[in-house]
This record gives structure tokens, sequence and C-alpha cells, in this order.
């Protein structure tokens, strides 16, 4: 298994996780690629399957791998759905889920400001582009949404031709960037409608909103991306299944 700088005291599973989350992280295996056997992956580190197993069964947990049965295991790839069931918490009334439709009002690129330091680990005056835009559920707009990404990152990250940036962002960090978010942490609280919001959600001002902060991480626990979502609840509610 290589060389270690000090004693690593964790189960061998872990230590063979950390190490194939590693060179996922460095792109060894792209997006949607088939990783080696497990029989083969058991041989190059000297462990036996069973430890092998455990170690991709947990980065299946973590969402860093499909395990698809007869076929094998797969660098985890995002796509519309998994955004929709990973990342998109709000739901109707019924608890149907349904994916956003965005519309983009800004695309513009800057300095990061404090808070976008303090939550992306930047320095001072590091480049950031700045997405601001709408989301519909079903043709009514929902959400107020800014989101903030490292300009080092996402280098030309910006509007196509049509003003737009593509819908599902995180398939276009993913095919664009080599970037994947596998986990995102989010801070809920409550915030009344401003002006701006109020208007392009169709609300009174000072209409109570849901405020979702989510810093979103890549395979090696990196942030690379801000996004604070201001939602009106009024037919929507956020869902978090607990097991």
């Amino acid at each position: 298994m290589g060389q270690a700088s000090g004693p690593d005291f964790r189960p061998l599973y872990s230590q063979i996780k950390a190490l194939l989350t590693e060179r996922l992280a460095a792109g060894e295996w792209p997006p949607g690629q088939a990783l080696p056997s497990e029989t083969a992956l058991a041989q190059e580190y000297g462990v036996s399957q069973g430890t092998l197993r455990k170690a991709l069964n947990e980065m299946e947990a973590e969402r860093l791998v499909d395990r698809r049965q007869g076929k094998g295991t797969f660098a985890a790839k995002h796509s519309a759905a998994r955004s929709l069931f990973q990342f998109f918490l709000l739901v109707g009334e019924n608890g149907e889920r349904q994916l956003p439709e965005s519309r983009t009002l800004e695309c513009l690129a800057g300095k990061a400001d404090r808070d976008e330091r303090d939550a992306l680990e930047l320095k001072v005056g590091a480049p950031v582009t700045r997405i601001i835009r709408v989301r519909h559920l079903r043709e009514r707009p929902v959400i107020y949404e800014r989101i903030t990404v490292p300009g080092e990152l996402f280098p030309d990250l910006q509007c196509g031709k049509d003003g737009e940036v593509t819908n599902t962002l995180y398939d276009m960090y993913e095919a664009r960037y080599g970037v994947t978010v596998v986990r995102a942490r989010e801070r809920l609280r409550a915030v009344a409608a401003g002006e701006s919001e109020a208007g392009l959600l169709g609300l009174p001002v000072g209409s109570p909103l849901l405020e979702i902060h989510r810093v979103a991480f890549n395979i090696s626990k990196h942030p690379v991306e801000l996004r604070i979502s201001r939602c009106s609840t009024a037919h929507h509610y956020y869902l978090s299944e607990l097991d």
C-alpha cells in the first residue's frame, strides 16, 4: 500500500477508501468510467476482497461511486435525476419532486467578498463568478438564487448566447470542468422578502421566505460553490428524510 508518513490507526477498509477517493479526485477514473474489478483492486492493494468491498460500499453510500449488479463499479456521474433527489429538497404540498426550470438574471465576474472568501476558503482578491437566477416549479416562480463559484476552478464560466446558464449546474461543473459535487452543507433560516425578491417571486414585500445557505464540496472535500436560495413556501416545503 506504499510508504506512510506515520502510523495510520484507521481500519484497513477506511485506508483503502481514502486511497481510492484520492484517485477519483485526481481524475484517474472520470465520471461514468468503470473502476477495475474488485479482484484486481484487492490484489493491487494486497487486501481481501471483503475489505475492498467494504471500502466500496462506504464510497457508494457517499455517492462517490455507482455499483451496478453484474456490471461493476463506476465513478459517480451527475444527472438531472441525481441532482433532483440528492440536492434539491423542495417538494410540492403532495410530496412530489420536480426538477425546477431556471431563468438567469445575471452572470458576472468579480472579486470575492468576505462572506464568499470565508465560505469558499479563498484569498483576498480571488476571482469569482456570480450567477443570479429565478427558479420555477410548474411555471410558478419559487426560488431566488445567488450562486458564487471560484474563478480558478471555473474559468470562462459565463452565460450562453441566450443569456442562460445551464439549468442543472452540477452536471455542467462535472462535464466541462471536471468538478464533481458529492456533498453539501446547508443552514436554514426564515427571512423576509426584499423588494427585488418579492417582485421576481410575485409576493408582497416582507413575505416570509426560507433561506437555504449551501456550501457544496468536491471529492477532495474542498468547497466549490456557495449558493444562497430564498424560497417561497406558500405551495412547497423543504423535505429532509433522516435515517
